[in-house]
C-alpha cells in the first residue's frame, strides 16, 4: 500500500479504481468526498471515467491527513475552502499534530499516575521489600526474627499489620524511619545528651513509629529493644553505620524517654 503523503512526484492520472487500490482509500470514500463537493476528479477519459491528476492526489493527501487528525469533514471543507498554499496545510497540519502530541503526553502521564496508584495499593511482595530496603532486607535475618519471635504477640500483631502494606505503606515507613535517625544523629553531633529533649523526643518518635506501622509498644518494652541495639551485632552496626557511637546514644535515648513517661 502506498502513502497518500507519497503522491506528490505521481504524474499519471489514476482512475477511481486505482486511487482506491494504490493508496488503501476505499472508493465508496472517494465517492462521498466527492458527493459532498470535498475532492472531485479533475480529468475524463474519452470513454467519460473520470480521472485524478497529480493536483487531485495532493488534494486527497491533505484531506486525508486532516481526517487522521480526528477533523470532522465540514471543518477540513473550511479548511480547503481557503486560499492556502501546500506549505501552508502543511504548516497547519503540523501544528494540529503538535497539539495532538501535547495531549496524548499529558493522557500518557495521567495514564501512569492511575497506574502507579493502582499499583500502589496492592500488597508489595518480597521483591518490593529488597528493593525499598536495600541490604536493610534480607531473607536470612527475617527467618531468624520469625524462629526467635514468630509466637509472640507482637510478632503476630505485626504480622497482622503489614500483610497488607503496599509499596507506597513501606516507603513511607522507610521515610520515617530515616528521619527519626537523623534526629538522633543530628543530637548526637550537636554533644547533646542522651538525656536531652532532642534525643529524648527523637526515641519516643522512633517508639510511635513501631506503635503506628507493627505492633504495640509501651514504653518498658521500648527500653528492652533499646538494650537489644547494643546487644545484637547487626542492629549495632546498623546504627554505627550511620555515625559512630550511635547505638550506644539511642539506648540511652530511649531508657531516658521511657523514664520520664513513668
Amino acid at each position: 500500500m502506498t502513502a497518500v503523503g507519497d503522491t506528490v512526484s505521481v504524474d499519471e492520472m489514476l482512475t477511481v479504481g486505482q486511487v482506491a487500490q494504490t493508496f488503501g482509500v476505499t472508493v465508496r470514500t472517494l465517492h462521498h468526498y466527492d458527493e459532498v463537493g470535498l475532492l472531485s476528479p479533475s480529468e475524463r477519459t474519452p470513454a467519460g471515467y473520470r480521472l485524478y491528476t497529480a493536483g487531485d492526489l495532493e488534494r486527497l493527501a491533505t484531506i486525508v491527513t486532516y481526517r487522521r487528525l480526528g477533523l470532522p469533514l465540514d471543518e477540513v471543507a473550511a479548511l480547503l475552502r481557503g486560499d492556502g498554499s501546500i506549505i501552508e496545510h502543511l504548516r497547519r497540519q503540523r501544528d494540529v499534530v503538535l497539539d495532538k502530541v501535547g495531549e496524548l503526553h499529558r493522557l500518557v502521564e495521567a495514564i501512569d499516575a492511575r497506574l502507579e496508584r493502582e499499583m500502589h495499593e496492592q500488597p508489595a511482595i518480597r521483591e518490593d521489600l529488597k528493593e525499598i530496603f536495600g541490604d536493610g532486607f534480607e531473607d536470612e535475618y527475617q527467618a531468624e526474627a520469625q524462629e526467635r519471635w514468630g509466637q509472640t504477640d507482637a510478632w503476630k500483631q505485626s504480622a497482622r499489620r503489614t500483610k497488607g502494606y503496599t509499596v507506597a505503606d513501606w516507603e513511607q515507613i522507610k521515610a520515617e524511619a530515616a528521619a527519626t535517625n537523623d534526629a538522633f544523629v543530628a543530637a548526637l553531633r550537636a554533644g547533646l545528651p542522651a538525656t536531652s529533649a532532642e534525643a529524648m523526643d527523637a526515641a519516643e518518635s522512633a517508639r510511635v513509629h513501631i506503635e503506628t506501622w507493627f505492633y504495640d509498644l509501651d514504653h518498658d518494652f521500648h527500653r528492652n529493644l533499646g538494650g537489644m541495639y547494643v546487644a545484637d551485632p547487626r542492629f549495632t552496626q546498623t546504627y554505627e553505620d550511620l555515625e559512630p557511637g550511635l547505638a550506644a546514644y539511642v539506648r540511652d535515648a530511649i531508657h531516658a524517654n521511657a523514664d520520664r513517661h513513668t
